[in-house]
């Protein structure tokens, strides 16, 4: 396999701090200090910190930084925690490595551009829960313009390909419902659909 990709993925650890999510806080001029690029050019030097036990690992080929404001641009809530670049001479690719690290809905994302070595794919896929229809359409449409894909039964693909289920929490109702005519009116209409209508489906 590609040297690249190990020294990637340890440069990435690394620098994210995958050792122990438990151990106390170290003084800010500490080696793991998080350098975030601002607008203007300038490092900002934050906490660097995954608080996670189990954290989604994003490769994608270029610009981690764009990666992670298209993503921080469709949920409002999210952060920025951690972004990095690193030269041809510190990461051994060529073009040098980006990470960094997002999270959204409550969840830290980290994302690795090292080089179009991995593509995503429909085995893997990350389920937004919504609250009712308005969200479910908010989400299904940031997901699938400007490249996205609609797929069906609620599954779509972002613009770098990597796939999402948006259903609303009332559709795990219909279908889990003690009544098999609303079971099978929702599993059948399901489907019929792309994008998951409530109405339809009831």
């Amino acid at each position: 396999m590609n040297k690249l990709i190990f020294l990637a993925a340890i440069v990435f650890c690394l620098t994210t701090s995958c050792s122990n999510p438990n151990q106390p806080d170290k003084p800010d001029n500490a080696i793991n200090q998080t350098v975030i690029a601002n607008d203007s050019g300038k490092n900002i030097k934050t906490k660097n910190m995954i608080t996670q036990k189990i954290t989604p690992y994003l490769w994608v080929e270029k610009d981690a930084k764009a990666v992670a404001d298209y993503y921080l641009s469709i949920f409002k809530d999210g952060k920025l925690k951690d972004f990095r670049r690193f030269d041809s001479n510190e990461s051994g690719n060529d073009a040098g490595i980006e990470t960094a690290v997002i999270e959204i809905a409550g969840m830290e994302f980290s994302i690795l551009a090292a080089g179009p070595l991995f593509k995503f794919n429909e085995s893997v896929s990350f389920v937004i829960n919504t609250k009712d229809q308005a969200e479910t359409d908010y989400y299904w449409e940031a997901l699938t313009k400007n490249g996205g894909e609609e797929g069906s039964c609620g599954w779509c693909k972002d613009k770098y390909g990597l796939s999402w289920q948006v259903v609303p929490t009332e559709y795990f109702e219909l279908i889990h419902s003690d009544d098999p005519k609303v079971r099978e009116k929702a599993m059948k209409n399901t489907l019929n659909q792309k994008k998951l209508i409530l109405s339809e489906l009831k």
